[in-house]
């Protein structure tokens, strides 16, 4: 009983916001379906890290000495240590992810590269409103709407905020379906939002999808040596899909490694949500950088579209910019809700896709653009 009442009396009003926040997150994915693989384990390790004298974290314990708390020490290993956790999840999103139809239309690169504009124009708010270089990079890659890059890119430069980063990164990923369409329709019209795009498919050989990852990976690597591990492990994932010759080790990538690192990652990022670092200003301040950049995003790609339908003749549906981001495939999905909302014979799912995929690759290489950039002003 002395126990339980030296844990009551030990709580602290930001341990019982943070208690809130556990129990919010788990709400969002239980009944809302929001990214429950990784909210879920998020919510509830929240909760655990913040228990008063929680054995999940490393402590000290009179007679007994050192114990290791395992969220703690999966922390410490698999995403401090060697940003192990991030990288693996990597693999199995390569192994979703069909190139096919961004192959058939390569100039979806493009909308991939606009919508990256948030991620840039959230490191000068960031900047603006006092975080430190490290600090605001961190937040801005929020911009990629890509959860493991916010994660490996923060841990990398050693922010502080890894914690709010990836709960925010991860919130704003399920909220798309809310945030794209208001952005969309106040920069369009819905003239604009009901042109046809034709999908004319393009024969896509084997041989050019096994190049593919080889390619852009070696690209990468001269462009941006830091973005090497992200976008290795992304197309490494993609090549296992696409050479035909390890079927079940695609499969498993697609589904058993990408269920169970995400289930870890999720637990083990609840360490950076513990209530001392958590509960501040600061974090409030991310959450609304993080949605402005997740608004630049969209806004970057969709006024990309409308500039390049000034000086083409095959006009652009604006919406395909905004599935430039890297939230795949849910920007597509939005982009194709959307059309058919104001013309149910438009059909832009391929095109959408196209875009979307390359968004992903796109972020990985945002990531490792701002890692390089950053490293290089602080020397």
């Amino acid at each position: 009983m002395d126990f339980l009442l030296e844990g009551i009396v030990s709580m602290t009003p930001a341990q019982l916001v943070m208690y809130a926040i556990g129990i919010l997150l788990v709400y969002l994915a239980i009944a809302k379906d929001l990214e429950p693989v990784l909210l879920l384990p998020m919510g509830f390790g929240c909760i655990l890290v913040n228990l008063p004298f929680s054995g999940a974290l490393n402590q000290i314990l009179p007679g007994i000495g050192e114990t290791r708390g395992i969220i703690q020490w999966l922390f410490e290993v698999g995403i401090e240590a060697a940003e192990a956790m991030p990288l693996l999840l990597f693999i199995g999103i390569g192994a979703m992810i069909d190139f096919g139809p961004l192959l058939s239309s390569p100039k979806m690169f493009l909308f991939g590269a606009a919508a990256q504009f948030g991620i840039f124009a959230a490191v000068l708010v960031a900047v603006l409103l006092g975080f430190d270089l490290k600090d605001a990079a961190s937040i801005g890659i929020i911009g990629a709407a890509d959860g493991p890059t916010s994660i490996l890119v923060s841990q990398v430069l050693g922010s502080s905020y890894i914690g709010p980063i990836a709960v925010v990164a991860y919130s704003y990923m399920a909220l798309v379906p809310i945030i794209q369409p208001a952005v969309i329709r106040l920069l369009t019209t819905k003239k604009e939002r009901m042109i046809r795009m034709p999908y004319r498919p393009t024969s896509v050989s084997r041989k050019a999808r096994i190049i593919f990852p080889i390619m852009v990976t070696v690209i990468a690597g001269l462009v941006a040596p830091q973005s090497v591990a992200l976008v290795g492990f992304l197309m490494f994932g993609n090549l296992l899909r696409e050479c035909t010759v390890l079927t079940n080790l695609s499969n498993a990538a697609q589904n058993i490694l990408s269920n169970l690192v995400s289930l870890l990652l999720g637990i083990t990022v609840s360490f950076s949500m513990r209530a001392d670092t958590f509960v501040s200003p600061d974090t409030l301040l991310i959450l609304l950088i993080g949605l402005s950049a997740f608004v630049f995003d969209t806004a970057g790609g969709v006024l990309f579209a409308k500039l390049m339908n000034l000086f083409i003749r095959e006009k652009v549906n604006p919406m395909i910019g905004a599935a430039g981001i890297s939230a795949f495939p849910m920007s597509a999905r939005v982009v194709q809700k959307l059309a058919l909302r104001d013309d149910p014979g438009n059909i832009l799912i391929m095109q959408a896709t196209a875009a979307n995929v390359s968004g992903q690759i796109a972020s990985v290489v945002a990531g490792g653009v701002i890692l390089k950039v950053v490293s290089g002003i602080l020397g």
